[in-house]
């Protein structure tokens, strides 16, 4: 198997960012040659990747960005790795460095290596997108990649590589701002490794016609030319006779009959056509023989039992209870710095017989508020991934005297991308108390602080410190905000993967076994009314035979008597053939 080794470092171009950058590059580097990774030295690796699409943030740094991106290919090359280097998205790539693409659609919006002595290369071919809280799925046929990646080899591309080819999981508090635990789980291997048909066995079929082709695509001389008003030939030929053809049909709704080589060809809307002799079709990008599948759940542990439940509430906290106290509202990321998703801010507001009607409004950059006054909980509000600011407004009861405001403030991942992340703020701007003829802004007012919640700093979650928290069995709650549950299962039997289906939860954190599965976000609907993940990988690594220890931590308030844990599987459908979509 080979691989590709990329660096990205997003600092500005101050030379002790380039410094910190280059010590990094240079240890990694020599960690891979002390192994005899690269291909050079008879392993795996064989090509390195320096920087990741910083033409997109390029222009933000004005007239520093082109000298920077000169200095990184230079400092990447003089390490000697022995294999080429590139930069993807990075039109102006220096020699020896060569510029690539990433997307979905390279054949089409690729304009090329930037030099004739270097090969074109799609380093990132998006077989789907990954999914964010609110957001639907991104569904991206077998048709359509087949499509493309045919496009670009008919035009002297060399080198596909497919991001991603097999989903994956974004454990723990991984996952960038609002980004889902499933990542990429429309690619040929799903989340959970299961073949995702008819997008697997279609472009293996692809890539076998490829293979079946190489010798030619590799020595041969390409031509292009017309065969209709949107359809077009590319043929290869060797001087020995050899000729693979890719007859291609733009016109995305309608079928075109063309003449090549005097044969008659009917081409299928948006499609190719492989000819490895320039005679006869081997594969039609549009035209699908693989088997369709559809995955399946079955239901394999309902933790419905109250008895097998037990609750613990976290601590709403106080002014006097916090020990960091400011007149200024203090900026989420910098006071957390990535320990914790939680940052409470709270103050007092002095009673005023003035005040009627008081409304609790709220101003914040991200990603999402819970207010309390006192211990009575007012409601929530978030961004979303393309709007992170947000407003919340409440009617709220005041105190005759003195009334505990407390806002928790909560983070659904880091910024992802984009210049000068240094720089970028979160958490909240402007808090407000407004009645009806006064408007009271506490803004600038002094507020304490606490980084986490108590369950955090108690490991509510882990095996070893659950039995020390004042877990409650009286009674087990639901839809009540703030609140951790635990309960005790066995693995399901077989070896099929699993998943905690936590359909009738809101918003929050799943642990078993101490191992974070990620954060959960039921109550986020899609414009369709829907989740938009319900369920949640539980690898079976984490598992033990029995006495699984299943940690829920609930923002908002969920039902945990109704969730499970389901077995995924896939069911082979009816085959489908023709030009559909997946």
């Amino acid at each position: 198997m080979e691989f590709v080794l990329s660096f990205a470092i997003e600092f500005p171009s101050r030379w002790i960012r380039k410094y910190y950058m280059q010590n990094f590059t240079t240890n990694i580097v020599n960690m891979m040659k002390s192994e005899g990774l690269y291909a050079s030295q008879g392993g795996p690796i064989i090509l390195s990747q320096i920087e990741n699409e910083y033409q997109n943030i390029e222009a933000a740094f004005i007239e520093k960005g082109p000298p920077y991106v000169r200095w990184a290919a230079t400092m990447a090359v003089g390490l000697q790795t022995g294999v080429p280097w590139i930069m993807c998205k990075q039109r102006d790539a220096p020699d020896p460095v060569i510029n690539t693409c990433n997307g979905m659609r390279c054949g089409e919006t690729f304009e090329g290596p930037n030099s004739p002595n270097k090969p074109s290369m799609w380093t990132e071919n998006w077989t789907s997108f990954y999914q964010v809280f609110g957001g639907e799925p991104y569904l991206w046929s077998a048709q359509d990649i087949a499509f493309h990646v045919a496009l670009f080899i008919a035009k002297n591309g060399s080198y596909v590589n497919y991001y991603m080819y097999h989903g994956g999981t974004n454990f723990g508090r991984t996952g960038a701002a609002y980004v889902t635990t499933s990542y990429y789980d429309q690619a040929p291997l799903d989340e959970y490794g299961l073949i995702r048909q008819p997008k697997w066995g279609h472009l293996k079929q692809l890539h076998n016609a490829m293979k079946f082709c190489s010798i030619t695509l590799l020595q041969g001389v390409q031509t292009n030319f017309s065969i209709g008003q949107l359809q077009e030939a590319y043929m290869f030929k060797e001087d020995s006779g050899g000729c693979v053809a890719f007859l291609v049909n733009n016109n995305g709704k309608d079928t075109a009959n063309v003449q090549f080589h005097n044969a008659s060809f009917e081409l299928l809307p948006k499609s190719i056509s492989i000819l490895p002799d320039c005679q006869n079709v081997i594969f039609n990008t549009a035209t699908v023989e693989a088997g369709y599948d559809e995955r399946m759940t079955t239901l394999g542990h309902m933790f419905d039992s109250v008895d097998g439940w037990q609750e613990f509430k976290d601590v709403i906290p106080n002014f006097s209870d916090t020990s960091i106290k400011s007149n200024i509202l203090l900026e989420h990321m910098n006071m957390t710095k990535a320990e914790s998703d939680y940052l409470w801010y709270t103050s007092r507001f002095q009673h005023n017989p003035n005040c009627t009607n008081p409304m609790l409004h709220v101003e914040s950059l991200g990603h999402l508020v819970h207010a309390f006054a006192g211990e009575t909980y007012f409601g929530v509000a978030h961004g979303s991934h393309d709007v992170k600011g947000f407003i919340f407004e409440s009617p709220i009861l005041l105190n005759d005297d003195v009334t505990n405001i407390s806002l928790l403030s909560v983070m659904v991942g880091l910024p992802d991308s984009g210049a000068y992340l240094e720089s970028r703020i979160a958490g909240l701007t402007n808090v407000m108390i407004q009645c009806s003829e006064l408007t009271y802004n506490l803004t600038d007012h002094e507020w304490g602080y606490q980084v986490g919640l108590l369950g955090e700093k108690l490991r509510a979650y882990d095996v070893q410190n659950a039995s020390d928290v004042n877990w409650s069995k009286t009674r087990i709650s639901t839809n009540e905000p703030l609140t951790w549950y635990k309960a005790m299962f066995d693995a399901p039997r077989g070896d099929d993967p699993v998943a905690l289906n936590l359909s009738t939860m809101g918003k929050g954190e799943a642990w078993v076994n101490g191992q974070s599965i990620g954060r959960y976000w039921i109550s986020f609907h899609t414009s369709k009314g829907t989740p938009s993940q319900t369920l949640y990988h539980v690898p079976r690594s984490f598992l033990i035979p029995s006495a699984n220890l299943l940690v829920l931590f609930e923002e908002v308030g969920g039902d945990p008597l109704h969730i499970s844990l389901d077995a995924i599987t896939i069911r082979s459908v009816q085959s489908h053939y023709g030009h559909l979509s997946q």
